[in-house]
């Protein structure tokens, strides 16, 4: 059954240097519109849904740019508002062999949705509007500000019986030094207010502080889960295990926390084009599996299928259907279609 949801997050604007260049060799690069938030939603209007991203885009030519880029992925426009000068950017290059691909942030902070006020968004009518809105880690990281409109409009669609994902995605450079003990007391009331969370065993054990003498990740995994579920009443929790190969390949290993028990999809080995945004691939994975009604095997295949096409897709959206994803987890590919 399709849904109505939302996600909070950053618009940002893409900045690639084509090929395998480094930025002090381009000479020209290209741009496009993304954020986890953007992934995730688009990714499941693609799905079906109806999809909406609640953000704060500049009021000038670069929100312009910026809405429109979003309409032509399927999201709805009505939860953006438009105030301020600036929009956040980040600098992608691409990586080659032993040399991985670097991000570099600009303009972050003063962005339009970092610096929008309070009482920029009304939670209560958002809450009324969707069923399902999901957050991400690296918005918690962003400000104070910023932290409590996440946990305002958190509150108003739990309040309304709604259903709130929160993506763990912690990142290390944007808290900065001491960074696991500012971070672990917002994590935990996202969690608190959390009903489906993105996390493995390492947020586990860094962010939350979880001891475990287990050795392998799996043990860990295995042992840390269920006691996050527990301890804050979370119905499921999902995420993935990667290994870089020595090929240069990637394989990644689905997993998902149910109902008391794990679910796992088969690992998956594939080259990679462009890892950017996979996780939201994941991610959006998940949540319509979840709403779709799917088993537990079948939401972690279809999502770790969903994740492994995204690495082979330029660009950090999402942009396979369900049917590919579908033929993904059931056919080989590789050969022409006709």
């Amino acid at each position: 059954m399709a849904k109505q949801i939302a996600a909070f997050g950053e618009v940002m604007m893409r900045l690639q240097v084509p090929g395998y260049e480094l930025l002090a060799q381009a000479s020209s690069l290209n741009y496009s519109f993304s954020g986890t938030g953007v992934n995730v939603a688009s990714a499941l209007a693609r799905f079906g849904h109806a999809a909406y991203i609640v953000t704060t885009l500049p009021a000038n030519p670069i929100g312009d740019a910026a809405a429109a880029y979003l309409r032509k992925l399927g999201l709805s426009s009505t939860l953006i508002m438009q105030g301020g000068k600036y929009l956040g950017m980040y600098f992608l290059e691409n990586g080659f062999g032993t040399r991985a691909s670097r991000v570099t942030y600009s303009n972050r902070q003063e962005s339009s949705f970092n610096m929008a006020p309070e009482g920029t968004y009304h939670y209560g009518s958002i809450a009324e509007q969707v069923n399902i809105v999901h957050f991400c880690g690296i918005t918690l990281a962003m400000n104070d500000s910023v932290r409590s409109q996440m946990k305002a409009l958190a509150q108003a669609v739990k309040a309304r019986g709604g259903t709130v994902v929160f993506d763990c995605n912690y990142r290390p450079s944007h808290w900065g030094e001491g960074g696991y003990a500012k971070a672990k007391p917002h994590y935990e009331e996202m969690l608190q207010l959390a009903d489906i969370v993105m996390m493995n065993e390492m947020d586990a054990i860094f962010v939350l502080g979880m001891n475990t003498t287990k050795e392998t990740r799996l043990e860990q995994l295995e042992e840390l889960i269920p006691a996050v579920a527990e301890r804050y009443a979370i119905k499921l929790i999902a995420g993935t295990h990667r290994w870089i190969n020595t090929d240069n390949t990637h394989s990644l290993l689905g997993f998902m926390y149910k109902e008391c028990a794990f679910s796992f999809s088969r690992k998956l080995t594939f080259s990679v084009y462009d890892r950017i945004g996979a996780g939201d691939a994941y991610t959006s994975g998940i949540m319509h599996g979840y709403i779709s009604g799917f088993s537990s095997t079948k939401t972690v295949e279809f999502a770790t299928a969903a994740s492994m096409l995204a690495h082979t897709i330029v660009g950090d959206t999402p942009m396979s259907s369900e049917h590919d994803i579908v033929r993904a987890m059931t056919e080989a590919i590789g050969d022409v279609e006709r």
